[in-house]
């Protein structure tokens, strides 16, 4: 089951959580999202084998669905208790919310340009995991990691020189 899962995975997240941040407009909400669909596929899959992309896009939908209604219900619930009172930092200026998501889409293209290799060292490196676990993860040797996350440094410098020569 889970070389199963592994391959729905491969053939059919990407799509799915494009689809969900489309949907809600908020990354970490679609890949919360993304995660609990594949927690179902592992859970509880569908009795049919035919269309498990469309079974995957209707968990999403739904899970989706959930936990926009699980976030209203939490925010009447904050209303209710000390209304008008603010529960968090202000909202950031319109101009510095361009400058983030520009710099966001810029980030996006700038790893889409990459190898799936050198996205994958690049992330987990950002995502603060360990030489050795970089490893395990690309099948190489941890004393390999680090010129693989140079090389993939340097081929992403190289693409955000060559997007900001010809944009």
């Amino acid at each position: 089951m889970t070389d199963d899962v592994e391959k729905a995975y491969r053939n059919h997240g990407p799509a799915v959580l494009q689809y969900l941040h489309r949907m809600c407009g908020d990354r970490d909400l679609a890949a919360d999202v993304l995660q609990e669909t594949f927690a179902t596929l592992i859970e509880r899959p569908p009795e049919e084998d035919g269309n498990l992309r469309g079974w995957l896009f209707r968990v999403a939908t739904n899970r989706l669905r959930d936990a926009r209604r699980k976030t209203s219900r939490r925010t009447a619930a904050l209303q209710r208790v000390a209304p008008g009172r603010v529960h968090g930092d202000p909202a950031p200026h319109p101009s510095r919310r361009v400058e983030r998501h520009e710099a966001e889409r810029e980030a996006w293209r700038m790893l889409d340009a990459l190898g799936e290799r050198d996205r994958m060292v690049l992330l987990m490196r950002a995502e603060g995991f360990a030489h050795r676990e970089i490893a395990a993860a690309v099948d190489t040797t941890t004393g390999s990691v680090g010129t693989l996350i140079a090389r993939a440094l340097d081929r992403a410098a190289r693409h955000v020189e060559r997007e900001r020569d010809h944009g």
